[in-house]
């Protein structure tokens, strides 16, 4: 039986491929005398982590396995690509600084907006229990007993004067981080623009 010259290369292909598919494979590391050891076995697990080569039959380097980072250059690494993804972020909100400071002039705003309105609820609650305890005192005057509907009022009224200041005391919180926050941005985009 002839082979025709089509089946002379497949049949030299499947031979080549798998030939290869058996290829043996060394490992080059350093041990931890510091020796450098080649071993087809493969590399002990505990000195996976400081990287290691593979290299063909001829000794050629097929791949490098580098070592594992330690755990402060782990912990760079993680900054490192928050801070890239931080950057890319502020870049695709703000082309400019200009844009910055707008954003900041709207988010100042919005947040003096609900200080004003909580300010307004404040005073107005304040006046409240003003007259809810200059009844009581009237009643108290005329030699009788303050009613109970009018205690349970002025006690309302100072658990909502709390709940008032603290909201303020909260807004004003977050006004002064917003302002720190566009601050930061602000001199990390001035950076990244100088940089372009």
């Amino acid at each position: 039986m002839r082979l025709s010259g089509s089946a002379y290369f497949f049949l030299a292909l499947s031979l080549l491929l798998s030939s290869s598919a058996y290829a043996v494979e060394y490992y080059r590391y350093i041990d931890e005398r510091g020796i450098t050891v080649i071993n087809h076995q493969g590399v002990p697990a505990h000195l996976i982590g400081n990287g290691y080569e593979v290299l063909s039959e001829q000794g050629r380097v097929v791949r490098v396995v580098p070592r594992a980072p330690t755990p402060e250059e782990y912990r760079k690494i993680q900054a490192d690509k928050e801070q890239a993804k931080s950057d890319r972020q502020l870049l695709l909100l703000y082309t400019r600084v200009e844009d910055i400071d707008r954003a900041l002039e709207r988010k100042v705003a919005d947040i003096e907006g609900q200080i004003s309105i909580a300010r307004g609820n404040l005073l107005s609650t304040n006046s409240l229990k003003a007259d809810l305890q200059s009844q009581a005192a009237s009643q108290e005057r005329a030699g009788r007993v303050v009613s109970e509907a009018l205690v349970e009022q002025i006690k309302n009224a100072t658990i909502d004067q709390q709940r008032l200041q603290q909201q303020i005391s909260r807004y004003l919180q977050s006004k002064q981080d917003v302002e720190h926050a566009f601050e930061r941005d602000k001199m990390r985009l001035i950076e990244l623009l100088g940089t372009r």
